[in-house]
């Protein structure tokens, strides 16, 4: 039990972490006020999300499979993760 908590705490830090870039990009584009800043910076967010996602889901996956979850179910998370990047990229 004590090594999922190391999991879980990193997905916890990566969200929060994820969190302040976004509240960071609002912030920017409230204060610059210009449409083709605000558009730049969107852009940049809408990239760190994909990175985001990947990167929490594969703690969680080997956080389950530290805990002996059984392969097919870690299959499947993973399969479900992959389908939504590929749905979001087409």
């Amino acid at each position: 039990m004590m090594g999922n908590d190391v999991y879980l705490k990193s997905m916890v830090l990566i969200r929060f972490l994820s969190a302040s870039i976004e509240f960071t990009g609002a912030f920017l584009m409230w204060r610059y006020q210009r449409l083709d800043v605000a558009v730049r910076i969107n852009g940049l967010l809408g990239l760190a999300g994909p990175i985001i996602l990947t990167s929490t889901m594969l703690l969680g996956i080997a956080g389950l499979a530290a805990t002996k979850v059984p392969f097919a179910k870690i299959a499947w998370i993973g399969a479900g993760v992959a389908m939504i990047l590929w749905g979001t990229t087409r």
